[in-house]
């Protein structure tokens, strides 16, 4: 049992779109918690709801049910002006794309400066210019590029620039929705070992968005695997892979490419089918711990089912 204090809890979040009289359920009861100075990874395809979960978790959308702690406050109700600033100074967000996410009319260090600037962060202009300085040296860029704009920079050294953004402000909780998604491969490895770098020096707790599970588990100490807006297995990132219970988890990681050509070949797909895993009004999935600190979405039946292949 970890008897650490979360800085961040989600309980039963749900984030549901409206379109007439359909619903979208993007997030469906998801519930799971990061420790402080943890990396805890979301992974999931495309649509699954992995960057809803973490936009709606920030306050860019609002939540349609279920609670957000972070800090020990709950933040996803109506906030008054203390608690948005607690919110908005201390838990930041890197976007997967940094040519959407950059103002192209601001120089990097208006950028940079901005969040600072609205939270008051620092009490001089000549303090917040000598920290954004400081942040474009953590990142790997250096001073003379404050005064440029983002289109002079290429897509590793803009996402470079959204990272110092994000921690400028010294936040206690990074969200990083797939940060590498939209780099060039070669790039990808850069920014990776350089996000890597920062969580050990500055102690980051950094909830980490991706669909590649390789990337994940270099990144992330626990996962927490996401399907049509539910997670459906979530535990430590050595228990995950070694251990893999639920099908779409075993789906995911059978699709990781492997490097050796000769391995490639004669690698097996393990195929998802999500019509086999209908369930009805009394025989709903839920979240089951088959070990300690490992949870897998089953219903009775699934679980009964699960114990008997066991023995």
């Amino acid at each position: 049992m970890d008897n650490r204090t979360p800085i961040l809890e989600v309980k039963h979040l749900c984030k549901h779109f409206y379109q007439g009289k359909s619903v979208m359920k993007a997030v469906d009861d998801v519930s799971f918690h990061v420790y402080k100075g943890e990396t805890f990874g979301l992974v999931g395809e495309s649509g699954c709801g992995k960057t809803t979960t973490g936009r709606t978790i920030i306050r860019l959308y609002g939540a349609t049910s279920g609670e957000v702690w972070f800090n020990g406050n709950r933040i996803d109700g109506k906030l008054n002006k203390e608690e948005t600033k607690a919110v908005t100074s201390k838990m930041q967000m890197i976007f997967q794309d940094p040519v959407a996410s950059l103002n192209p009319r601001m120089t990097v260090e208006e950028i940079i400066s901005e969040g600072a600037k609205i939270n008051k962060i620092f009490a001089t202009e000549e303090e917040l210019k000598a920290n954004v300085h400081k942040m474009l040296e953590l990142v790997g860029l250096t001073a003379e590029h404050a005064t440029r704009y983002p289109h002079e920079f290429s897509g590793g050294q803009r996402q470079r620039i959204c990272i110092a953004r994000a921690l400028i402000t010294k936040p206690d909780l990074v969200i990083a929705d797939e940060p590498i998604s939209a780099l060039d491969v070669s790039i990808q490895a850069q920014v990776l070992n350089l996000m890597n770098k920062l969580r050990k020096e500055l102690g980051l707790t950094i909830l980490f968005i991706a669909h590649d599970l390789s990337v994940v588990k270099y990144f992330s100490e626990r996962i927490a695997v996401m399907n049509r807006g539910r997670i459906v297995e979530m535990a430590s990132s050595d228990l995950l892979y070694d251990n893999p219970v639920h099908p779409y988890t075993k789906s995911l990681l059978s699709a990781i490419p492997i490097p050796n050509p000769l391995l490639e070949k004669k690698r097996e797909r393990f195929d998802y089918d999500p019509s086999i895993h209908q369930y009805d009004e009394q025989n709903q999935p839920k979240m089951i711990e088959i070990e300690p600190g490992h949870l897998v979405s089953m219903s009775d039946r699934e679980y009964a089912a699960y114990l008997g292949a066991k023995k």
